[in-house]
């Protein structure tokens, strides 16, 4: 007679052989390792002591078998899924039907495994599960062996607004596959190096292998690396300036994205904060900055604990081949050994920009460096025409553009940031730059002291006085000009501007004059934007726009600009240019400066066309240009300084002339630097190797 122990045992086991069956995959045992001892040894005999025994060594020796088998099995399924999915990866894609557009996949197959779900589960209960640590590692693994290597390019996809070209392609495979990410990115000026560096830093951060980017630029270049990344990555980059920088605690360590000014951030107190944390990838722009080993910039980087770095110039040698050096040891330490053995085997004696073991260098350099030059990738053919309009101010508008200059000049004070008479210097230099691109831009903010209790009775009277004077001007000479010049254009036209006040004022009157406008400025929203810009690409034949209002736009249909007004910063006129002259842009692009006598943009205007031939520049080299400039001043300090503290015409020509001179020897640097560089790379990393 069967005790009920057994009845029990042999129910399960029916049960179990009648769901297996059921089922289309292979079966698993679900039997408890004493269930399976009973199974073979038959009932225990509570009288039989030896008996008992060695009915327990049997069931003990069969529940370890059981365990091994149990093992070997799930980790034959393991190997058996990985080889699915190598195998999925190898084999090509099916076939697929094409009705006409629209494709059909087939049906995917999903396949369930209840068993091991049971046996994963009864593991689980009986404590033989692995730690938390496990699971994540395991998760970890898998997720590197479904995505795919470096040879399909993840960033692609994520870019935005980005015509990406087969050489920037390939320059970020070359560099995740085989600089392992450390690299010296040397294109030509113009080329698309922060796009690059862009692409690469997106495949780490999409790979799960980078989270936390710092980005180091000159002081210029901060707000412009912030909105590449942002319109073209969606990655919201915090500026080490901004507000909300400063506000945080550790704000080194708590965000994760980066730009600082490289100046800054080689200086105490930032100094040590920036050492703090590590980062998974570092970038520097304008790197020829770290040629001098011994600078504060140079130590900073060298002592960052990054895993992963990007340095990016157009312009790695200027005065010897040590500086070349001096880069690829912050990239790769050890690559050309030491200074002094690199000095005796690669340099010529007596001639530092002459290498000498050309071939054994080469092959060291190709290592850590990629270059692109233009005439590989002929990326824009579109020339470039600028022409000064020059207008006449009515002698209302003039006598107002004196009064309101002598009043900006007489509280005017050398001193950056100091208050002198009672009137921020910040606050002057807007007047005089509102002043210049329109009376409906400068009446709001004269009204607006003139009501300031902050500010004592006698200046309120005076800027009452301007307000007043600024009202009874009847005409807008400018304005005029615009008209006529866009009735003579047939084609569309895109009108910059630097303040919204002069956008609304222009956009109004055009309307009234017949003509159907588009406008964009920083303060709409995303979906205004792009309906003013699909307006513009429509029925609309001019878009008046801000600098902000126009950020991240792609306007190359369009191949016409008036700058109604300009910017005392240079390159916000280069960005103006850019936003039509840029890649897709196959017509030659058309510049119309509006240039009224006696301004600071008609004198800044010339200055610039004069010495250094601006508008025919390629695109970044007035980066450059202005950056060999002496000091660090910001380019609208050094003009208002010049103008508002010039005491006669005499003086003001003598101080324009002097930055003229200065300009002119910052381009001719430029240009010795420039010739250097592809003479030198031409032989390190010849065009057809």
């Amino acid at each position: 007679m069967k005790t009920d122990k057994e009845e029990k045992i042999k129910e399960k086991k029916e049960e179990n052989l009648n769901r297996n069956k059921a089922q289309p995959h292979e079966q698993l045992e679900l039997f408890a390792p004493e269930e399976k001892a009973v199974r073979k040894t038959g009932p225990v005999k509570k009288d039989a002591g030896k008996t008992l025994s060695a009915a327990k060594d049997v069931q003990e020796r069969a529940r370890q078998k059981t365990n091994r088998e149990e093992r070997k099995k799930t980790r034959k399924e393991t190997l058996r899924w990985k080889g699915a999915i190598f195998k999925a990866q190898e084999e090509p894609a099916p076939e697929t039907e094409s009705q006409g557009d629209r494709v059909q996949n087939p049906p995917v197959k999903v396949t369930f495994f209840p068993e091991k779900d049971t046996l994963i589960l009864n593991l689980v209960k009986n404590g033989a599960a692995s730690p938390v640590a496990d699971l994540y590692l395991h998760r970890q693994a898998l997720g590197l062996l479904l995505s795919p290597g470096f040879e399909v390019l993840l960033s692609v996809k994520a870019a935005r607004d980005i015509q990406l070209l087969d050489y920037q392609l390939a320059t970020v495979s070359h560099v995740l596959k085989h600089l392992r990410g450390r690299a010296l990115l040397c294109d030509e000026v113009g080329l698309g190096k922060t796009i690059e560096a862009g692409l690469i830093m997106m495949e780490y951060l999409m790979r799960g292998l980078a989270r936390r980017v710092l980005v180091l630029t000159p002081p210029s270049l901060v707000e412009q690396w912030r909105l590449e990344m942002q319109t073209k990555f969606n990655l919201d980059f915090v500026p080490y300036d901004a507000p909300l920088f400063k506000s945080t605690p550790r704000p080194w360590v708590n965000f994760s994205y980066i730009i600082a000014s490289l100046d800054t951030a080689k200086r105490e107190p930032h100094r040590d904060m920036v050492l703090e944390p590590v980062y998974d990838l570092v970038i520097v722009d304008e790197a020829h900055h770290l040629k001098k080993q011994k600078t504060q910039a140079y130590q900073l980087v060298s002592q960052l604990k990054k895993k992963y770095m990007l340095l990016l110039t157009a312009t790695p040698v200027e005065n010897d081949l040590e500086e070349l050096f001096n880069l690829i040891t912050l990239l790769q330490p050890g690559q050309l050994e030491t200074a002094s053995s690199f000095k005796r085997k690669y340099i010529t004696r007596g001639d530092t920009l002459k290498p000498k073991n050309i071939e054994e260098l080469k092959k060291l350099v190709r290592e850590v460096m990629v270059r692109n030059r233009r005439s590989e990738t002929g990326v824009i053919t579109a020339k470039r025409h600028a022409e000064v309009v020059e207008v006449a101010f009515s002698p209302e508008e003039a006598a107002f553009y004196q009064r309101l200059t002598s009043f900006v000049r007489g509280h005017y004070a050398q001193e950056t940031g100091k208050i002198s008479g009672r009137v921020n210097q910040f606050v002057l230099k807007t007047l005089q730059r509102e002043v210049g691109s329109s009376i409906e831009s400068v009446l709001p903010t004269l009204e607006k002291m003139a009501l300031g209790e902050n500010h004592p009775l006698s200046l309120r009277r005076v800027l009452h006085g301007l307000a007043e004077q600024a009202k009874r001007v009847p005409r807008r000479a400018k304005v005029e000009v615009l008209v006529r010049l866009l009735k003579k254009i047939p084609a569309k036209v895109v009108v910059f501007t630097c303040f919204v006040e002069t956008m609304h004022f222009l956009a109004a009157l055009l309307e009234k004059e017949g003509f159907k406008v588009a406008k964009l400025a920083g303060g709409m929203r995303r979906t205004e934007k792009e309906a003013q810009v699909l307006a513009f690409a429509g029925e609309a034949r001019v878009l008046v726009s801000t600098e902000t209002g126009s950020e991240g736009r792609n306007l190359q249909f369009c191949n016409v600009i008036v700058n109604y007004d300009l910017p005392w910063n240079p390159m916000r006129i280069e960005q103006r240019i850019g936003r039509l002259h840029r890649l897709g842009q196959v017509r030659d692009v058309y510049i119309y400066n509006l240039s009224a006598a006696g301004t600071v943009e008609a004198s800044m205007l010339e200055l610039l066309d004069a010495k250094i031939n601006m508008f025919q520049l390629v695109v970044g080299e007035l980066d450059l240009i202005l950056g060999n400039l002496q000091g660090k001043r910001n380019f609208e300090d050094i003009i208002m300084d010049i103008w508002a503290g010039a005491a006669d015409e005499a003086s003001l020509h003598a101080g324009l002339e002097d930055l003229g001179e200065r300009l002119s020897a910052a381009k001719k640097q430029y240009l010795a630097v420039k010739e250097i560089d592809e003479r030198l790379l031409g032989e390190l990393l010849p065009v057809n190797d």
